[in-house]
Order: C-alpha cells, then structure tokens, then sequence
C-alpha cells in the first residue's frame, strides 16, 4: 500500500495520479492501481508515466467506475500499487520517434525521459493535454489536435518507433514505416484480472498463437501482432 502525494485533473476527466516512495519500473511497463476496499473486484491497469527517485506518476481517464473512485483520491490517501508487471520497450541507441495518441501520450513520456534522443508526435481529437512536460523531455515535439498524427509523422532518420494510441492509428503507422526496415513497438492494453498471465484474460492473437498482453507484452513488436484484434487501447 502506498500513499497519494497528490491527484490532480490536468483536462476533462484525465488526472495524473502521483504516489511516494522507491519504485522499480521500466519505460512501457505498469502497475495494477487500487483506490478501494471491495467493489469493484478487480484493479485497474495503467502505465507508468513517470518515476522519480521518491515518487510514481499515473496519467489515466476517468472511463469507469473504477477511474471514478481513483480521481476522488487525494493527499495522504492510501491507494493500492502492485507492479511493475509486463514487458515494455527497448532501450535503443540512436533517434526515437515516439508517437501516441490521446491516452495513449501516457507510457510515452517516461520513455522521452529514459532515451537519449527521442523526438514526440502527440496527436489528440480535441483537447491536448500533458504536452509541456514532453517539450523539456523530448528533442522535438509535434501536437496535432482534431487531425492526424501520422500524417505528420516522417519516419527518415529513425532507428525505432514506439507507439500507444488508438487501433486505426497504430495500423496507418505501421502500414507507413512497412518496407522502411525501422522497428516499430506498439503498447497494447486490454481488460485485465491478474496482471501477471494467469487469468488469461488478455489473451491477445499473434503471428506465432494467441499471447498475454499483461505478460508477453504490453509492448510487441508490430509485426508480432494481429492489429485487427480487439484491443482496448490507451
């Protein structure tokens, strides 16, 4: 159990949610977040977003009943951290193009802090929000609101592609960098139970047979994956 340093709402129903103390974790992986005693059952999983020496920060949307309960949090409340679980992405030598959409911008800005050089395209539908963190973190940064970002995307110079974002996003982003041989890593999220591959929840379909996203992922490399699956994603 840790404690709330603070919860703050940065844009309509999205808060970042930051709790103290000495935490592990990796760019792209996340934690299961709990605000409550019983109901609901399960924790919810959201990725890291940033980490700090005495703290962990939680960028999330309040899209249920369980994101409702974390946003009424505040300082000194108890909230429930159990992690990091997963696999997330790479560390790479060279420019990085890190492109999110929406809530998907969430595991991208740690991995904008941990990489030498990386460059954010953020793309949003209507409100941008957590932008300026990523200008002080990022080499460079494009925002796009109301259009597409990919469209925006130029994928020369690159040495990967790190992704998190709505599904029709993900699929144009990959269909422009096929042939380029640039690795793209997508983030996926699905409903989860356990977080650690026991539940079979997450069940996701691969190339290679279904895997779990909780366990096997939530990073993969694009080709790895069936992106027409039914992905809840960030």
């Amino acid at each position: 159990m840790a404690v709330v340093r603070s919860n703050v709402r940065i844009a309509s129903d999205v808060y970042i949610l930051e709790a103290e103390g000495h935490f592990a974790g990796e760019m792209g992986q996340f934690y299961m977040l709990r605000g409550w005693d019983d109901y609901p059952l399960l924790s919810r999983p959201i990725s890291i977003h940033d980490k700090t020496e005495d703290g962990i920060r939680f960028l999330y949307r309040v899209a249920g009943y369980g994101t409702e309960k974390l946003s009424r949090l505040k300082a000194g409340d108890p909230v429930g951290l159990e992690g990091p679980f997963g696999n997330g992405f790479p560390q790479i030598e060279g420019r990085v193009a890190l492109v999110g959409g929406g809530m998907g911008t969430a595991p991208l800005y740690y991995a904008a802090k941990r990489l030498a050089s990386a460059d954010a395209y953020l793309g949003f539908s209507a409100e941008a929000f957590g932008v300026e963190p990523f200008r002080e973190a990022a080499q460079a940064v494009t925002v796009n609101v109301g259009g597409y970002i990919v469209d925006d995307f130029r994928p020369d110079g690159y040495a990967a592609v790190f992704t998190c974002g709505p599904l029709p996003m993900m699929r144009a982003l990959a269909a422009k960098l096929d042939g380029s041989g640039i690795p793209l890593y997508v983030s996926l999220e699905k409903r989860m139970a356990c977080g650690v591959g026991a539940c079979l929840v997450c069940s996701c379909a691969t190339k290679s047979g279904n895997r779990k996203v909780c366990a096997d992922g939530p990073v993969f490399r694009a080709e790895e994956v069936e992106l027409n699956d039914d992905f809840n994603i960030h």
